[in-house]
C-alpha cells in the first residue's frame, strides 16, 4: 500500500527532506483524554493490549488528535516472554509482575522460542492488520518490540527495579545460561518482528529501556551481540535502535545494521553527530519534562533541538511522554515541527 505521508519512511532511508518527521514514544496514552475513557471501560491494560480492535482504536487516537507522522501500534514489550511461556500481569499503578522468574538451567529449557513463541501472538498481527486497514496508507505504522536485554531483565528479575539486580546477577553467576536465555529471546524478537512486518508494519524499533544500568563490559557481552541478529535479520524495513541510557556503548549502536538510532536527553545533539557522523539518521531527544514548560518554551527547544541536529533527524522525545504532560504543550511540540522548515 502507498503511504500518502512517508516522511518517516524517506529520513529513514537516509533521504533530504522539507522538514522531519515527528512522533512521541508513548502517544497512544494517558496524554489523550479519549485513552483515558476507554481505559476506565476495561478490566485492565492486558485487556486493551490482547483485543485487536481495542488496540487498533488506540492507535489510532493520536494520528487524529495530535497529527502525529506516524503510528505505533498499541501493544508491550512483554508479550514476548509470556509468549515464551513466562505470563505476567499489569498491577494498577505499580506495573508488570511476573509469577514465575527465570532461575535455573531447566526454567530456561522449559521455554519456547522463535516461530512457536511468535504463533502465539495472533492477537498483535491482528491488531496490525485492522489498524493499517484503517490508515489508508495515511501515515505509516511502527511496529516495535523490546531489545533481548530489556526482556531478560524482567524475566529474570520479575518485575520493575532501580537495579535489576537479580538481573545482572545472572550474568556474572551463570554467564553460559544468560546467554542461553538471550539466544532464546532473540530468536523470539525476530520471528515476532518479521509477523508485524508481513501484518503491515513499515518500519521497527527495538527499545532497549534498561541499557544504561549495564557496565560497558557487560553490554558489550549481553546487549550488542543480540541487537546485532536482530538488526542483521531484519532487511525488509528500516529499523530504529533506541538504547535507552547507553551513551558508553554509542560507538557500537553506531556499528549495527539499523537505519536509526534514538537518542535519550542525556545524549547532547553535537555529542551525537560527532560519535555518529553528519549523516547518521538519529531520533529524540528531547527531555519529556520540558513540556512541562509554557508553551512558548516548548516551541523554542524543540526548533533549537532541530538545528543543533542539521538534518537526518527524526523528531521525538529522549523518553516516553509522561502521562501528565498538559496535551496543548504536546500538540505545540509537534505543530512546532510540522512548521519547520530546512
Amino acid at each position: 500500500m502507498k503511504i500518502h505521508n512517508d516522511l518517516l519512511l524517506r529520513v529513514a532511508k537516509g533521504e533530504k527532506t522539507e522538514r522531519p518527521p515527528v512522533w512521541l514514544m508513548r502517544q497512544a496514552g494517558r496524554i489523550l483524554p479519549q485513552y483515558r475513557q476507554l481505559r476506565a471501560s476495561l478490566s485492565g491494560f492486558k485487556e486493551l493490549v490482547e483485543t485487536p480492535h481495542l488496540a487498533a482504536e488506540v492507535t489510532l487516537q493520536p494520528v487524529d488528535e495530535l497529527g502525529v507522522d506516524a503510528a505505533i501500534i498499541f501493544s508491550d514489550i512483554l508479550v514476548i516472554p509470556e509468549a515464551m511461556g513466562l505470563p505476567y500481569e499489569m498491577i494498577e499503578k505499580k506495573g508488570p509482575n511476573f509469577p514465575n522468574t527465570i532461575q535455573s538451567n531447566q526454567d530456561v529449557a522449559n521455554l519456547i522460542q522463535g516461530e512457536n513463541a511468535a504463533d502465539e501472538l495472533g492477537y498483535v498481527y491482528k491488531a496490525v492488520e485492522l489498524t493499517v486497514q484503517e490508515l489508508q496508507g495515511k501515515i505509516p505504522l511502527i511496529g516495535f518490540a523490546g531489545a533481548p536485554w530489556t526482556v531478560f531483565s524482567y524475566m529474570v528479575e520479575g518485575s520493575g527495579s532501580k537495579t535489576f539486580s537479580k538481573a545482572k546477577k545472572l550474568l556474572y553467576a551463570n554467564p553460559v545460561l544468560a546467554h542461553e536465555l538471550m539466544a532464546k529471546i532473540t530468536a523470539t524478537t525476530i520471528s515476532y518482528l518479521k509477523r508485524k512486518i508481513a501484518a503491515g508494519v513499515s518500519i521497527v524499533q527495538v527499545f532497549d529501556s534498561w541499557a544504561g544500568i549495564l557496565s560497558p563490559a557487560q553490554y558489550e557481552t549481553f546487549a550488542v551481540p543480540y541487537l546485532k541478529q536482530i538488526c542483521a535479520a531484519i532487511t525488509e524495513v528500516p529499523v530504529i535502535v533506541f538504547a535507552r541510557g547507553a551513551w558508553f556503548a554509542m560507538e557500537d549502536i553506531n556499528q549495527l545494521d539499523c537505519q536509526v538510532i534514538g537518542l535519550d536527553w542525556n545524549t547532547p545533539p553535537a555529542v551525537a553527530r560527532e560519535k555518529l557522523g553528519k549523516t547518521r539518521v538519529v531520533q529524540g531527544n528531547l527531555d519529556p519534562c520540558f513540556l512541562y514548560a509554557s508553551g512558548k518554551e516548548v516551541a523554542e527547544a524543540t526548533n533549537e533541538m532541530i538545528r543543533s541536529f542539521n538534518g537526518h533527524h527524526i523528531v521525538n522525545l529522549g523518553h516516553g511522554v509522561y502521562p501528565d504532560t498538559p496535551l496543548e504543550n504536546v500538540k505545540t511540540f509537534v505543530n512546532t515541527v510540522k512548521e519547520f522548515r530546512y
